[in-house]
């Protein structure tokens, strides 16, 4: 049976420790900082049950079906094919949930086809992560991840924070596993996952083999903590005021593990600082759990290029050819995007039998993304000025009928009656301006590391042989005019 959404809320039930405003939740499901959220994540398993053909394929172990984001593709063809269901289910939420659960699936397919790499380090580890793999993939799960330390003091290293377990870090082993303790972030869409994936993106020293571990426990696990940021659901007054709000807020935590116990089974890494580095860098993990990012982007992208015409549209600016102007520039954004993600998948290449998108080309649309979208969102503000701020203060306002009578007397448009052109402006300010839209421009500018992260990874993927071969081609062309006069008069 396909996974629908209430088997996910179902799974949801699980007694996880949750907390948020001062409290622990006892019902997060429920609770008014997540349900509708949490409703959101389950929509998207109702949707794949009820668009099998596009969402889903057969899995190879359990005959069952389960979603696309877990098909290892093994040509062009079924990237594209996956990348489809990808896109399909980004459009549920307008590109606005970022850890969904094909981004973490894309990560731990990207280490499978890696799968050697963790065999050198230790079969038994890479045993455990294959097999770990077929079972989140059977039972469809929705993962989190935590692979970036606390900030504390960031100009020590982990092994150099005051508190020795700041860092999550292995207090303890023994036959059955390994006991850790300490915190990592950002657990994103913690609430609606089902396990997490701890593991390490920034790189460790020689000396912090304690850190350089790397596993996967459910999230109800005894003396795992989630500590949620605050709820941007929770303090949205209505779905008029803030449909994204209401509906989309995946929500981040910072997740604690207070002497937690990890069979060996769900060890993927262990005490080794290189390989925590390798685990996403010299697999395909980290790429393709990034080109699943730049699916999302582009869906995103391709909504806000909607609200931008509507505000032209709305305001009764849509013929003025500088408007004009800033939306075709902002369509040559939107479309550079795509453009870089069909290049992905054109420019791929095999890998142990495996077919996954260029890395560079992955790596360059990270580069130019986390500098474009604050400046896209701008612009998009400029098209809308003042409008985007005098706004009724809530729905509320059209319950009064003096009110009432003012917003149709003062928010008129060429393009839509008074209640249109606030329900419009509305989703537009909760797309660019509201705390979630700042949330967003944060997580857009940052959800792959600082940019000199990621021009990094570009260095260090570029064909720079290629480059530097045609340069090295060209000079060996010519020298010197007397050389090339001595060399003709030797030949005479």
């Amino acid at each position: 049976m396909t996974k629908t959404g209430t088997d996910h809320l179902k799974s949801l039930d699980d007694g996880r420790e949750v907390f948020i405003n001062g409290e622990r939740v006892t019902d997060p499901i429920n609770h008014a900082a997540f349900k509708n959220a949490v409703r959101s994540a389950a929509g998207l398993y109702d949707f794949q049950a009820e668009n099998e053909e596009l969402m889903t394929f057969v899995s190879p172990t359990s005959g069952g079906r389960v979603n696309k984001c877990w098909m290892m593709p093994t040509s062009y063809e079924q990237l594209v094919e996956r990348r489809k269901s990808l896109v399909a289910w980004s459009r549920l939420s307008c590109g606005f949930m970022g850890r969904s659960p094909d981004h973490i699936a894309s990560s731990l397919l990207g280490q499978m086809m890696g799968l050697p790499i963790f065999e050198r380090h230790s079969p038994e580890r890479a045993k455990a992560l294959s097999d770990y793999y077929a079972f989140a993939r059977d039972n469809d799960l929705f993962l989190t991840y935590v692979i970036i330390n606390p900030q504390a003091n960031r100009s020590k290293e982990a092994s150099e924070q005051d508190d020795e377990f700041l860092v999550c870090g292995v207090v303890d082993e023994d036959a059955q596993g390994i006991t850790v303790r300490g915190a990592k972030m950002l657990g994103t869409s913690s609430i609606m996952a089902n396990e997490v994936l701890f593991a390490n993106i920034q790189p460790l020293q020689k000396g912090e083999e304690k850190y350089a571990i790397s596993f996967v426990v459910p999230m109800a696990t005894k003396g795992l903590r989630i500590l949620s940021r605050k709820s941007y659901e929770e303090h949205a007054n209505s779905e008029f005021d803030y449909p994204l709000s209401t509906h989309f807020d995946e929500n981040d935590a910072l997740i604690y593990c207070d002497d937690v116990h990890v069979p060996w089974d769900r060890v993927f890494v262990y005490r080794d600082t290189d390989m925590c580095r390798a685990q996403f860098q010299d697999t395909w993990g980290h790429s393709s759990q990034n080109y699943q990012a730049q699916i999302r982007l582009m869906v995103k992208l391709q909504f806000l290029m909607g609200i931008a015409k509507r505000i032209a549209e709305v305001n009764g600016i849509i013929g003025i050819p500088s408007v004009r102007d800033s939306l075709g520039r902002l369509a040559a954004y939107t479309s550079m995007v795509e453009g870089m993600m069909h290049g992905m998948e054109a420019a791929g290449e095999m890998v142990n039998g495996f077919y996954g998108p260029s890395r560079h080309l992955v790596y360059s649309a990270q580069v130019i993304t986390q500098e474009m979208y604050p400046e896209l969102v701008n612009i998009i503000r400029e098209l809308a000025g003042g409008g985007l701020i005098m706004l009724p203060s809530s729905v509320e306002d059209f319950s009064d009928t003096e009110i009432s009578g003012l917003i149709e007397r003062t928010q008129m448009s060429p393009a839509t009656d008074a209640t249109g052109r606030v329900k419009f402006m509305k989703l537009a300010w909760d797309a660019l301006g509201s705390e979630f839209a700042s949330r967003h421009v944060q997580y857009e500018m940052f959800y792959a590391g600082a940019q000199f992260v990621t021009r990094g990874h570009m260095f260090r993927t570029f064909d720079w042989d290629n480059a530097t071969g045609m340069v090295d081609d060209l000079l060996g062309r010519y020298g010197l005019p007397q050389e090339a006069n001595g060399k003709r008069q030797a030949a005479e």
